[in-house]
């Protein structure tokens, strides 16, 4: 069993950064695909970015391309996601996610991931 837990996660201004961090305990997280998905309030959960247990490439949904970074370090079993250059629409919830079938998983499809994190508020000031 694998689980998750966010932080990094708080107010910021218009066009500032965070970094969020996903920290795993349990066997295997090095092998997992592991993305980030976010929710604003009265909103579906959306899919923000992606990277397989390699971290031979990453995978991002277009709002977010060019600002934000996903990364991990497998040693210390922890993904990251650096957000820069941060809009009042970045505002939500932030999930980690850990998929097993990251081929599958890939696509953004949030059914597709076997483990979660309890989410980290992000919220961006006008």
């Amino acid at each position: 069993q694998v689980q998750l837990v966010e932080s990094g996660g708080g107010l910021v201004q218009a066009g500032g950064s965070l970094r969020l961090s996903c920290a795993a305990s349990g066997l295997g997280f090095s092998a997992l695909g592991v993305a980030w998905f976010r929710q604003a309030p009265a909103k579906e959960r959306e899919f923000v970015a992606a990277i397989p247990w390699s971290g031979a490439y990453t995978d991002y949904t277009d709002s977010v391309k060019g600002r934000f970074t996903i990364s991990r370090d497998n040693a210390k079993n922890t993904v990251y996601l650096l957000m820069n250059s941060l809009k009042p629409e970045d505002t939500a919830v932030y999930y980690c996610a850990a998929a097993r079938d990251f081929t599958r998983a890939r696509t953004g499809d949030q059914y597709k991931y076997d483990y979660w994190g309890q989410g980290t508020q992000v919220t961006v000031s006008s």
